[in-house]
């Protein structure tokens, strides 16, 4: 996947950008738009945590081609190509599940390839300007570690780059009910860091009908009875908790309601704020999986703006994300939303492999409605519904007191 722009026309005027600064990935459910996601977050997982979290000899947690069983004895193997302060570096691992097979690293000064390391099982080869000190590295390696963990944590500068982007990327999956009640790591994070007055902004901006927010610490009283619930379990021993609570203007007078009484649109933006800010600020990947979850598709396309635009984004910040709100695909209050090198297709081929594939492939003229023409089929990665077997399955039903088979009905006892 080239994340470079196919198109010099698209570009913002102004941007000091060589990669494209967002990607919209779209797709049937199923055909494997996740599972690229996923692919990215287990790279850089396995990146920051392999040092601290492989014990010797307890191997690798992998997730190997599951319909495939020769694939489970197949190494599994992941690449990335980067642009850092202006070098280009490539950087990429195979591992088993046992192991790491294979592991290398190049940078690209001037344009020339330059071997960083080379690992293959336990052997290891370095390029002639890799310092004697990365050897030693290798000494401390275990077999189920990356090199790239121990290296960077050794402090080996010729890998921090790599490392250090690795350590940057931010990564959020779809809202779940455990935020119904509000996340206390971002309420923290917003309080340490100074972002409440910016997402409140971007709430207001929303039209979500919040005129203020502020952060309000629990009571002694509150304290002393939730540690008196709590400080036995277990040796737990709890902290003072922070909440935040939303000012909203009602017929006689203002009210402040928690994250809980918020809708849902809300909660959601609330939580994909601080990660979208934290990305801008340090031009770092943010990826975002089902972006349109529970927003309507103009918050989504200001979303995508605030990265697409040189002004909200200096640092070259990247959102990856997948959708499947066709509405992103085209114009929403007249404007574009994505540009034509932004938008990506995923499908199963009849082995359930996913292929991935761009729409530049199709040569799209500028003007053409992308959402009508994908919404017909011109492009693919549409679900092939059997109108048929829709329709029988929906309207399958047994006479009163039929119950399908595999079905336990238990009879109320009230």
């Amino acid at each position: 996947m080239l994340l470079t722009p196919s198109y010099s026309a698209d570009g913002s005027a102004g941007a000091d950008w060589e990669a494209v600064p967002v990607v919209g990935l779209f797709g049937p459910n199923a055909s494997g738009k996740s599972n690229f996601i996923d692919a990215l977050v287990y790279m850089r997982n396995l990146v920051r945590g392999s040092l601290k979290e492989s014990e010797p000899g307890t191997g690798i947690h992998r997730h190997p081609f599951a319909l495939d069983p020769a694939m489970r004895k197949k190494p599994s193997t992941y690449v990335v190509d980067l642009l850092l302060e202006g070098v280009r570096h490539t950087y990429g691992f195979s591992v088993d599940d046992m192991q790491v097979t294979e592991e290398w690293m190049y940078s690209y000064p001037q344009k020339r390839k330059r071997t960083i390391f080379h690992r293959c099982l336990d052997e290891y080869s370095y390029g002639e300007h890799s310092p004697e000190s990365m050897r030693q590295v290798q000494e401390i390696t275990e077999s189920n570690v990356l090199f790239l963990s121990v290296a960077a944590r050794s402090r080996q500068v010729l890998v921090r780059a790599v490392y250090d982007w690795f350590a940057g990327v931010l990564g959020r999956k779809p809202m779940t009910t455990r935020f119904f009640r509000g996340s206390a790591s971002t309420t923290e994070s917003l309080d340490r860091s100074g972002y409440l007055d910016r997402l409140t902004s971007l709430l207001q901006a929303a039209d979500t009908g919040i005129e203020s927010a502020e952060i309000i610490e629990e009571t002694d009283a509150e304290f002393a009875e939730r540690s008196a619930r709590l400080g036995g379990v277990d040796g737990y021993l709890p902290q003072r908790r922070k909440d935040i609570f939303f000012k909203h203007k009602g017929e006689k007078g203002t009210f402040a309601l928690g994250l809980r009484d918020q809708s849902l649109g809300t909660q959601a933006l609330y939580e994909i704020g601080l990660p979208v800010f934290r990305s801008l600020d340090r031009g770092t990947p943010l990826i975002v999986d089902e972006l349109d979850s529970s927003l309507h598709p103009y918050l989504s396309a200001q979303l995508i703006k605030l990265f697409r635009e040189p002004s909200t984004n200096p640092l070259g910040a990247q959102l990856i994300f997948t959708s499947h709100d066709a509405t992103l695909l085209g114009r929403i209050q007249g404007e574009e939303v994505l540009h034509r090198d932004h938008i990506w297709f995923t499908e199963k081929d009849e082995c359930g492999v996913t292929e991935l594939f761009s729409l530049s492939e199709f040569k799209p003229r500028r003007d053409e409605n992308r959402e009508r023409r994908y919404m017909a089929g011109r492009y693919g990665a549409v679900p092939i519904v059997n109108d048929e077997i829709f329709a029988t399955a929906l309207s399958m039903r047994g006479e009163v007191g039929d119950v399908p088979p595999g079905i336990q009905v238990c009879e109320d006892q009230h």
